[in-house]
């Protein structure tokens, strides 16, 4: 595809390849695999081969802001979702998502901020879990939840303030423990938190001077590979997924129907006309 292309044939003549190739392949129907081609044409190729059609790899590329707009009641809403922040403005790319970037350039931040998301859903956990053990009419914490039900909650104010009252008091030796055990977690919670705002801050002006230094070559390959052969092969993947779990299904069902050797069947077939037999006599019926 390059600028001033004609989108509608290379869709066209990518359809009919697809369809040459897959017709051998006598487990799969070709026109599945045409149509997840045709619906991500519609939802994703069609726009993208056009706005390089029209402006290039390069420029198709780049990033736009993203602008709220007016809605029907007159209210400042964003129409569409952000690829990432440069202070408080948004931006995103069309044709590149930020999120391919960052998988090719710059996963080691991406891994750094998944175990701040990972530290941060284990503390969050130890809260929770320390505030049912000692929440309740006789609860330790009792004195410094607010809220109610499942809107309960113990802000790292109320519990800096109820171990300043109670002080060194002995007579609340064990809830100035539970306290400060969880005031210990809540430090480390809203570190974690400033540690995860600063990385992501970090990351994004990363995403954005990266943008502008891209090739012709590594926008077409991050393109073409990561993003539109990426999620093609994955849709073949599925219908392949698909026809195996099928052919399973149906080897289990006559392995199971088919499980019992035919003389074990015929050896009860036997038994169970003796005893219909046997039931018909006692009953007095009589046959030639």
């Amino acid at each position: 595809m390059v600028k001033d292309g004609h989108p509608k044939a290379l869709i066209e003549a990518t359809a009919e390849a697809l369809l040459t190739t897959f017709k051998p392949a006598k487990l799969l129907d070709a026109y599945d695999i045409y149509q997840h081609l045709m619906d991500y044409w519609a939802s994703v190729l069609q726009d993208d081969t056009y706005l390089i059609a029209a402006d290039g790899w390069v420029q198709g590329a780049q990033a736009r802001e993203v602008k709220q707009v007016k809605d029907k009641n007159n209210k400042l809403v964003w129409p569409e979702p952000h690829d990432y922040l440069k202070g408080k403005r948004r931006f995103k790319s069309d044709l590149l998502p930020a999120s391919i970037l960052v998988t090719k350039y710059f996963a080691p931040e991406r891994a750094a901020m998944d175990a701040l998301d990972t530290l941060l859903s284990t503390l969050e956990q130890q809260l929770d879990e320390m505030l049912e053990e000692h929440s309740g009419e006789d609860g330790l914490l009792t004195e410094v939840i607010e809220g109610e039900g499942d809107k309960q909650k113990i802000s790292a104010k109320a519990v800096k303030a109820r171990l300043k009252e109670i002080a060194k008091d002995a007579d609340y030796a064990d809830e100035r423990k539970v306290l400060t055990a969880y005031a210990a977690v809540l430090d480390q919670q809203a570190t974690a938190k400033t540690q995860l705002k600063a990385a992501q801050e970090a990351l994004d002006a990363k995403i954005d001077a990266k943008y502008p230094l891209l090739t012709e070559a590594e926008i077409k390959t991050l393109v073409v590979d990561d993003k539109w052969m990426a999620h093609l092969s994955s849709a073949v993947q599925g219908e392949l997924d698909r026809v195996s779990q099928t052919l399973t299904g149906r080897i289990r069902e006559l392995a199971e129907r088919y499980a019992t050797p035919l003389p074990q069947l015929t050896d009860e077939v036997v038994t169970l006309a003796a005893r219909v037999d046997e039931h018909l006599k006692r009953m007095g019926a009589t046959w030639n």
